[in-house]
């Protein structure tokens, strides 16, 4: 191990792993190791920039708590995170595709009835969501888990608030009935920013990208003898389609959101301004299928 240089370093280290025990372990660090010293002699990495990567990814680590991950963020604006969803998620064609978890979902959303108002007071316009789960055969999915979380007409998820009263708004868990339908109240959903007042929305600034989402909905989908599924569902015709900040965005997923004038809501409502309404039909996979 004495003398390494530049040209020995890599094989060194790839050496000195050879007696890790977990072969799957070896398979992704040998890998990195190679990639990551590639990446190094490719543009010629200086000390100076290994620095400030160090200090970037520090920065990272520091603002990162149980209220922001700045790490997935990270990770979403390098398309990593819709890389690995993309691999990992090959279904056939006509079930729904898969997209991006996202940094603002939490464990323990707060449980609802088909029927109630997720919004829980967050501000935003009305919004009447209806769908229903089914599998890839066309059975319909009865008792399937449905989480769902959103921002606010503000662009902020309540995670962001640090003074969240309630503390859980426009997210929640609720249960397909059994033809496999579902419906709740929650709010419209805008176009919004990713944060970007920390190091990943400094180093977009400094490749000159935009931190901006199109407006969407998530959706979180579990059901026995089906693959689970996170997507979301975007509103058709905003101007962040082509240039999602985390390249979550397919074609299957973009839906008209329907406004309506003042008048009567889907669940019998009188509703004194506009509202919106929207309805989607899930596909699951089958566990086990494959593509």
């Amino acid at each position: 191990m004495r003398n390494i240089d530049e040209d020995t370093i890599t094989p060194a280290v790839l050496a000195a792993m050879a007696k890790c025990g977990n072969e799957r372990l070896l398979t992704v660090m040998s890998s990195l190791v190679r990639h990551l010293h590639a990446f190094a002699r490719d543009v010629r990495l200086t000390e100076e920039e290994w620095h400030q990567a160090i200090g970037f990814l520090t920065d990272v680590g520091h603002i990162t708590d149980d209220r922001r991950q700045e790490f997935v963020l990270l990770s979403d604006v390098l398309g990593l995170s819709m890389l690995v969803t993309t691999q990992n998620n090959r279904k056939p064609a006509a079930c729904t595709e898969a997209t991006v978890l996202g940094p603002f979902f939490v464990n323990g959303s707060p449980g609802y009835e088909n029927g109630d108002d997720l919004s829980n007071g967050a501000r935003g316009r009305p919004c009447f969501v209806s769908g229903r789960v089914r599998g890839l055969h066309g059975e319909p999915v009865a008792d399937a888990e449905i989480e769902v979380w959103q921002s606010d007409e503000d662009g902020f998820y309540d995670v962001q608030y640090t003074d969240a009263d309630p503390a859980h708004q426009a997210r929640g868990r609720l249960h397909t009935l059994p033809d496999g339908r579902f419906h709740f109240r929650s709010i419209l959903p805008e176009a919004y920013p990713i944060p970007h007042d920390g190091p990943v929305g400094r180093m977009l600034d400094a490749l000159g990208r935009h931190p901006w989402r199109p407006a969407h909905l998530h959706f979180w989908i579990k059901a026995p003898g089906y693959e689970p599924l996170i997507t979301h569902l975007f509103r058709n015709e905003d101007q962040y389609l082509d240039s999602d900040a985390v390249f979550g965005v397919r074609s299957s997923l973009v839906v008209d959101w329907v406004e309506h004038p003042a008048g009567m809501a889907p669940d019998g409502t009188a509703m004194p301004s506009a509202f919106h309404t929207l309805d989607y039909e899930f596909v699951l996979n089958p566990a086990g299928q494959g593509q």
